[in-house]
């Protein structure tokens, strides 16, 4: 692949359009963009990129595929789906898909895609939006030594460590577990900083302290001192929603690979009532108002309040 290979992005949400707008800011291009908001599409489109109006477009104007979906069933129905990619496709093209996605459906899509002669990497993200903004990215890559070599270069315009973790579907093993481990220490931090809080140690204090020791974490220093702390979940983050979808596929894996996971089933069972308590579309560290038992009418208020 060259700087001239042209590039094609789908799904610009939270972490997509950062990731796409890197790529373009690097000089691979030229890139044709899709996605159902127009508002990040415009601002790709500010920065050089051509627009698709449908998938056999897109298909045609580009060589090197890249896909930031909200999950398994997105995924599918863009490339497998009457009208999608594979029908749509050409052998020789290339198929990255940076979602978090099961780990089944990854390989039933590149044993497809391979049949139509299209390679088929997954390349799912870690690290927050800032992080997707600023190109420091960590990426988990699951397909042949030979494509990752291929789809390295655009990796590396967005992200400052790019793994390859294996054959296809490992890269996104690997994100699942990352999730599982993060969400569970998310839960605990929630119950640590609640509780010394009502005995009379201010979160920011616990927080400031904790990292200076063994139970130091990224989840510390950036969920919990950037949001936890202070309270804020903005909606333009990694949503708890989203959380929940990260975490049943990481048990789906788990239970196919025969291990008990009674601590993710508690991280699970946290945030489905989270969003069951109005937080489904707040970063899904608000989790912590459940634990504090603080209801989202009485958080929106503190915001209000915050504001004025």
């Amino acid at each position: 692949m060259t700087e001239q290979t042209r590039t094609g992005f789908i799904g610009l949400g939270v972490m997509g359009e950062p990731i796409c707008a890197n790529i373009i800011k690097a000089g691979f291009g030229p890139m044709t963009v899709m996605d159902l908001n127009p508002e990040p599409v415009d601002r790709m489109l500010a920065l050089g990129a051509g627009k698709a109006e449908s998938f056999a477009d897109f298909a045609t104007a580009s060589d090197v595929i890249f896909l930031s979906l909200p999950g398994g069933p997105e995924v599918e129905k863009i490339v497998l789906g009457p009208g999608g990619l594979l029908e749509n496709g050409r052998p020789s093209q290339i198929i990255v898909d940076l979602s978090t996605c099961p780990v089944d459906l990854t390989r039933d899509i590149q044993a497809k895609a391979a049949d139509a002669g299209i390679e088929f990497a997954d390349a799912p993200v870690a690290r927050t939006r800032q992080a997707a903004i600023d190109g420091t990215l960590s990426i988990m890559v699951g397909g042949s030594a030979e494509l990752f070599e291929k789809i390295r270069p655009y990796l590396a315009a967005a992200a400052e460590e790019i793994t390859h973790c294996g054959e296809i579907g490992t890269g996104q093993v690997v994100k699942l577990m990352n999730n599982m481990v993060l969400f569970q220490t998310v839960v605990a931090l929630s119950e640590a900083l609640v509780t010394a809080e009502r005995a009379g140690v201010s979160r920011e204090t616990l927080s400031s302290i904790l990292s200076l020791g063994s139970a130091d974490s990224f989840a510390l220093r950036n969920h919990g001192k950037k949001a936890m702390v202070p309270n804020r979940f903005p909606l333009s983050a990694f949503a708890t929603d989203y959380a929940r979808k990260d975490i049943s596929y990481a048990l789906a894996l788990a239970a196919d690979m025969g291990v008990e996971t009674p601590s993710a089933k508690l991280a699970e069972a946290t945030l489905k009532k989270s969003s069951d308590a109005g937080f489904g579309a707040e970063y899904f560290p608000a989790l912590i108002n459940l634990v504090a038992g603080t209801s989202y009418a009485d958080y929106q208020k503190q915001l209000e309040t915050d504001d004025e």
